[in-house]
């Protein structure tokens, strides 16, 4: 509320004078008027939070509850994952306080570079245009009416997760970095913490030499390998045998490379680790439901002392078994981060079981081996079906992602693990996180994009319901444990050996995409789905690989971007094969772009039905011919496809896409 101003008041005394007269007193020093309360809404709620990262402050404008574009105490988020001012400075008895209002005062402005020293400037706008491309996207766990059990267990494993971006950094090369850059250098501090790296990741910026959040340095070699040996094109070749353990770097030794495990080369990292393991498994009662969760953060702590990751993995899957309702996968396992796609990365995935998995694991547990059957008749000899032993995904509310799991833009939403060992060849555990893009600001940015590339008629069968993009993960999560796997062999070889680290984690991911679009369909034949469902799934599907293709086929490092070259392949092959067509004349459903895709859904099953068998075969077979042949074609090609990749990512690069940030909400 605003208050009007008050007049000043002058006192008058009587006047006294001399011989008893009366004597003039000083008048009164005027009543200053009361301030106006400070207002929080000279800036939109949207703009409110996109400064705040560019200032590297970890707050959020979680809604506008009230309607009324005012910024009020009980709206307000403090973010998980750096330092900043704690909430209690901002807020008390209930309202802000004079520290919040001198923070808010600078958001209320637009960045501008140009105030930047000359010499910076050129830097400091392309830092701003990195920070623009994504929009910070709130993930929160309300921990009110929380047990003090739980609230303990919370806290040790946030503590683990934060001492686990340390050990990511090590990984990366960039351990220290953050210390070298000035607490009022903001853009450029964000954009480190964003990207956990130096260089600028987004698709607009990432080849922009002046992009940096350190001036003049640009990606680090990466702490795996001696910084020396990463040179030239082919070096990865070297990591073979022992130097390719994915739980351990390469070292120089008294006689040359040698194998390091983790446990070794970041042992005290990973002890403190352990001690927030062992805390958090002490917190549980000896007799509690959750003592398959203890197991496991006993099983766990102890990998973290001896690099024995298969017997953490083996308490892992039985914590899944026993129907805890937390999920944790912390340690090392994806290898996509790194240019040789060999070492597993460290990475927390913290989150609460989301008891909707129910319905799909009753839809298809008994479907499954008839999948694995249809799955190897497209794949072709020498593949034979197997007995399928995976469990169908638990559904996840994700609390933290840390390390390798959190995305500087957008973030994974299904995944198997492990990737290797015997509890991978009993079928692993295999998750979807359900409140990922669920948030309105996702689903407004989602329709966006797509109604600037579909024409009318297919926008109008483009859903942004998170049950229908929910369906095709779980399917491509899935689908991993079917058909020719990471551990499957042609002639003694494993895929890895046999077209290298990158082009078989992408051609693994291909399977399990490519196998998604199949399978809808599959299941709407079994009657286990609507063929509304499965067409809805299809138009959903294409928006996921235009978002995938708008960013780029490669690194700036020239290391091939596996999401965004098997989305290339799909649609490309659905492109050559009439089922995506272009529309040079029609006006999109935003009535503002020309030119528009429309998806024959009635041609899309006898395409999919054929790319499937090729990739299964690819696979199968061990072709890398064949492999090679589709990259060049829909990849690397130079033609009409080509040119329309270019227009998909202008159009959805426009958007901002979604930067997660955490927040865990006790009052």
């Amino acid at each position: 509320m605003k208050h009007a101003l008050l007049a000043p008041v002058l006192l008058t005394a009587a006047l006294a004078g001399c011989g008893g007269g009366k004597k003039a007193k000083a008048p009164a020093p005027p009543v200053e008027p009361p301030k106006a309360a400070p207002t929080y809404d000279r800036v939109s709620r949207a703009d409110f939070n996109q400064r705040a990262a560019e200032h590297a402050l970890p707050l959020f404008w979680r809604s506008d509850a009230d309607g009324d574009n005012t910024l009020d105490p009980d709206e307000l988020v403090t973010l998980w994952g750096w330092d900043g001012p704690a909430k209690d400075a901002l807020i008390k008895g209930g309202g802000f306080t004079p520290a919040f209002a001198a923070i808010y005062e600078p958001l209320t402005k637009a960045t501008d570079p140009s105030a930047a020293p000359a010499a910076d400037r050129a830097r400091q706008t392309a830092l701003l245009a990195e920070l623009g491309q994504g929009a910070p996207t709130l993930v929160e766990t309300d921990l009110r009416g929380a047990s003090a059990q739980d609230l303990a267990i919370v806290e040790h494993v946030t503590k683990a997760a934060a001492l686990i971006e340390q050990v990511h950094a090590l990984q990366n090369g960039v351990d220290g970095m953050l210390a070298q850059i000035p607490a009022t250098d903001t853009l450029s501090r964000m954009v480190f913490i964003r990207n956990q790296t130096p260089v600028c990741l987004a698709p607009k910026t990432e080849t922009d030499p002046a992009c940096a959040a350190i001036a003049g340095v640009g990606k680090p070699p990466v702490g795996l390998y001696p910084a020396e040996v990463q040179t030239g094109d082919t070096w990865c070749e070297q990591m073979k045998g022992p130097l390719a353990d994915h739980f351990a770097v390469v070292v120089k030794g008294a006689k040359g490379l040698e194998a390091q495990p983790y446990t070794v080369a970041y042992k005290a990292q990973l002890e403190a680790i352990a001690v927030e393991l062992d805390a958090a498994a002490a917190a549980i009662a000896a007799d509690d439901a959750e003592a398959a969760f203890k197991a496991y953060l006993t099983a766990a702590a102890k990998a973290f002392r001896d690099n024995d990751w298969e017997s953490a993995d083996v308490a892992w899957a039985a914590m899944g078994d026993a129907g805890s309702k937390w999920y944790l996968r912390i340690g090392p396992d994806e290898v996509y981060y790194e240019p040789c796609a060999l070492k597993a990365g460290f990475h927390v995935s913290f989150a609460r079981i989301n008891p909707g998995s129910v319905e799909w694991r009753d839809r298809l547990a008994p479907l499954k081996d008839k999948m694995e059957q249809a799955l190897a008749k497209l794949a072709g000899k020498p593949y034979k079906a197997r007995k399928v032993g995976f469990r169908l995904p638990d559904f996840i509310d994700i609390v933290v992602n840390a390390g390798d799991s959190r995305s500087n833009l957008r973030a994974t939403i299904g995944q198997s693990l492990p990737n290797w060992g015997k509890v991978s060849e009993a079928g692993g555990r295999t998750v979807v996180m359900t409140n990922l893009y669920t948030d309105a600001d996702s689903a407004t940015r989602l329709l966006g994009q797509t109604a600037s590339l579909f024409c009318a008629a297919t926008q109008a069968q483009m859903s942004a319901d998170p049950a229908v993009g929910l369906m095709s993960t779980v399917l491509h999560e899935a689908a991993h444990n079917l058909g020719p796997s990471h551990d499957y062999k042609v002639k003694g070889k494993t895929d890895d050996a046999i077209f290298g680290g990158p082009m078989a984690a992408m051609m693994e991911e291909l399977k399990a995409q490519t196998s998604a679009l199949y399978l809808a369909e599959w299941l709407a034949k079994a009657g286990a789905i609507s063929p509304e469902a499965a067409q809805a799934a299809h138009v959903r599907d294409v928006a996921w690989s235009f978002g995938h293709i708008s960013q780029g086929m490669y690194t700036s490092g020239g290391s091939p971007k596996t999401y965004s070259q098997l989305a290339a392949i799909e649609m490309g092959t659905l492109f050559a094969n009439g089922v995506l067509t272009w529309d040079p004349e029609a006006k999109a459903a935003n009535g503002t772009d020309t030119g528009c895709f429309e998806i024959d859904l009635a041609a899309w099953p006898a395409v999919i039905d054929k790319l499937e068998a090729r990739v299964l075969a690819a696979k199968a077979k061990g072709d890398v011919k064949d492999m090679n042949a589709m990259r060049a074609a829909f990849v690397d090609g130079k033609d009409a496809w080509a040119d329309l990749k270019a227009v998909i990512t202008e159009r959805w690069l426009r958007a901002p896409v979604a930067s997660f940030v955490y927040s865990l909400r006790r009052e």
